[in-house]
């Protein structure tokens, strides 16, 4: 067979590489394949990872077709930046804005690394100099957004032709250790609602206070997520169905779908409640404020609690729910968890220690 080297770096290292097929190149002393191809003036000399011929030649396949959808005109000289709004521009219009905020803060922390250089030369050594230089500083979870935005961006920069592979796809993502939930107890809660309602001595305090534990209230019998609760109306309240619907308002819920859960008996005793005492429209919202984390961590301060959170809230909810009977997938349900109840499971598996001993009560042998 004819007999070609491929590059100066590879004859000086006296590596031999014997030519068995049109691009296709065996190496003499370790039997791997290799692909040498042209798009345009830029050569392209890869190994194909295998010594079998015949997975050699489908590889050999797939990588041609790689190579022949790179682009080769003005675009070809971009640089990370200019990708990265490209892909923001292509991708944004079907995001939350507190996504697209986080994308843009990524992108920003990502950009120093590919400074001045064409995305086409990006390499896995300069994604593996982001990690090293700036893995070692951030939380885990900030480490994985970053990773996954670079990712995304390398993927559409392939995509339409800008780079042959992802370079940043053999980065290992760190693993992100939950912090344990803190559920406040239902004496906890009783307590936090009188601490908020109650006054301090100032003069309309209680008025000042009282949306405050409303809200609360209101996460807690419902389940909703902080921006979910603040904008119901009382339009999405159907007190001769017994349900209430949970839309999210403009910005909508998590995964975008509206989601009707029954009004319990306390939820419903809150409802008639704040309905009598202002007398609403149907387009008015139910809860009056739209956070409650002073009078809540002030509250919890006075108790001597953990500083519970409006999320710690939607935790009381589905935990109660549990520990009344309710099957998880139902809870999910009501969460608007789309798994089917797989998340509740893992989140909700252990629940508060007064459960697992009233249940323990239970166990005969």
């Amino acid at each position: 067979m004819e007999t070609e080297p491929l590059g100066e770096a590879k004859a000086a290292r006296k590596l031999v590489f014997h030519r068995v097929a049109e691009n296709l190149y065996r190496l003499e002393t370790s039997g791997g394949y290799y692909a040498l191809l042209k798009r345009g003036d830029k050569q392209f000399r890869r190994s194909l990872k295998t010594k079998d011929r015949k997975l050699a030649d489908r590889r050999l396949v797939q990588l041609r077709a790689q190579v022949g959808n790179l682009t080769i005109g003005e675009d070809a000289r971009l640089s990370f930046d200019e990708v990265a709004e490209r892909w923001k521009a292509a991708t944004q219009h079907g995001l939350k804005p507190s996504t697209v905020l986080r994308r843009e803060s990524c992108i920003r922390n990502l950009s120093p690394f590919f400074k001045g250089i064409t995305v086409r030369h990006i390499q896995p050594h300069h994604c593996e100099r982001w990690l090293t230089e700036r893995g070692v500083k951030m939380a885990p979870q900030t480490l994985v957004h970053e990773l996954d935005t670079m990712r995304l961006i390398f993927d559409y920069a392939v995509r339409i032709g800008l780079m042959l592979a992802n370079p940043a796809k053999d980065i290992k993502r760190r693993k992100i250790i939950a912090k344990p939930i803190e559920v406040p107890t239902r004496e906890q809660f009783r307590k936090l609602i009188e601490a908020i309602r109650a006054s301090d001595g100032r003069a309309d305090s209680q008025r000042k206070a009282k949306p405050g534990a409303d809200l609360v209230e209101l996460l807690a019998y419902s389940g909703c997520r902080i921006q979910e609760a603040t904008s119901l109306r009382w339009s999405d309240v159907d007190f001769d169905r017994n349900t209430l619907t949970i839309t999210g308002g403009e910005i909508g819920t998590k995964n975008r779908e509206h989601r009707s859960i029954p009004i319990t008996d306390a939820l419903q005793s809150l409802l008639l409640r704040l309905c009598d005492e202002a007398n609403p429209k149907p387009s008015d919202t139910i809860a009056r404020i739209r956070d409650a984390k002073k009078c809540l961590g002030t509250a919890s301060r006075r108790l001597g609690y953990h500083r519970f959170t409006h999320h710690d809230f939607r935790h009381f909810f589905a935990t109660t729910c549990i520990e009344a009977g309710v099957d998880i997938p139902t809870v999910s349900r009501w969460l608007g968890h789309k798994d089917g109840g797989a998340l509740a499971m893992r989140v909700y598996g252990h629940l508060r220690q007064e459960h697992s001993f009233s249940m323990a009560k239970r166990v005969v042998f």
